[in-house]
């Protein structure tokens, strides 16, 4: 029984030496090489690889902004009453002065209007006067004014007024155009108070204070309207309307 025990102890100890070598070979060599593999995937799942970017491009804003000519555009009117700013013609510069002629218009964008039986339409036609517009006659366009001329003077004096044409009048050329103009302001005194206080009180200079003219109205105070004669002048010279108010406006 002993010489049997012998063997068995020794096969068991082979046993646990291979035992203990293949699990040392499992942990140094086979583990390290499920752990080589396993690093990639590892890797693989805490990667997400390339990240794209996205850029997102605002929409352009939509213009909200009226056009100027709106503000002189009525909605819904007829197309051939709208101002000349509201519409597009096709101009025609060899018409004959003074003669009847058409034009082909079309209205700008955002303008709406509408014909003689209020259907909406975008061209018609106009009729006009072949004509310039600074040969208009002058209740078709209106001028500025100058207060700096002198309207009571021989000869009358003139100024440069920059003139535009009415919106609902149609021409040809520039609507807006100089011209020269008399000077026609008033500063509010009238011919006939002068006139009055000339033939009544000429004689202490009333009519010369009157119209702002301080020097001559002390000179006809103490001259006693230059004995009579002055005063004579002045009535005559205010009747015709050539002395008028020192500021060089016209009677009113």
């Amino acid at each position: 029984m002993a010489a049997a025990a012998g063997p068995l102890q020794r096969l068991r100890r082979l046993c646990r030496v291979l035992l203990f070598l293949s699990q040392f070979y499992i942990l140094s060599g086979g583990g390290s090489l499920n752990l080589e593999h396993s690093q990639p995937l590892a890797q693989a799942i805490k990667d997400p690889g390339p990240t794209r970017t996205f850029t997102v491009v605002p929409r352009a804003a939509e213009s909200t902004e009226i056009p100027p000519y709106m503000m002189k555009c009525p909605s819904n009117g007829l197309c051939s009453r709208l101002p000349a700013d509201c519409i597009d013609c096709a101009t025609n510069f060899s018409c004959v002065y003074g003669k009847p002629v058409t034009f082909d218009c079309t209205v700008k964008p955002s303008v709406t209007c509408v014909d003689q039986d209020f259907k909406s339409q975008k061209s018609f036609i106009i009729n006009m006067t072949c004509r310039f517009c600074w040969q208009l006659p002058e209740t078709d366009y209106e001028c500025s004014n100058s207060t700096s001329c002198m309207t009571v003077s021989c000869p009358r004096q003139r100024y440069t007024a920059n003139c535009t044409v009415r919106d609902h009048i149609h021409c040809l050329g520039n609507r807006t155009f100089p011209k020269m103009l008399y000077c026609n302001w008033t500063g509010g005194y009238k011919w006939s108070t002068a006139l009055a206080l000339s033939i009544t009180l000429g004689g202490f200079g009333a009519d010369r204070f009157y119209l702002g003219q301080w020097r001559e109205g002390l000179g006809k105070l103490f001259s006693f309207g230059g004995l009579g004669i002055w005063t004579l002048i002045d009535v005559l010279l205010i009747g015709v309307g050539y002395v008028g108010p020192a500021d060089g406006s016209l009677y009113i």
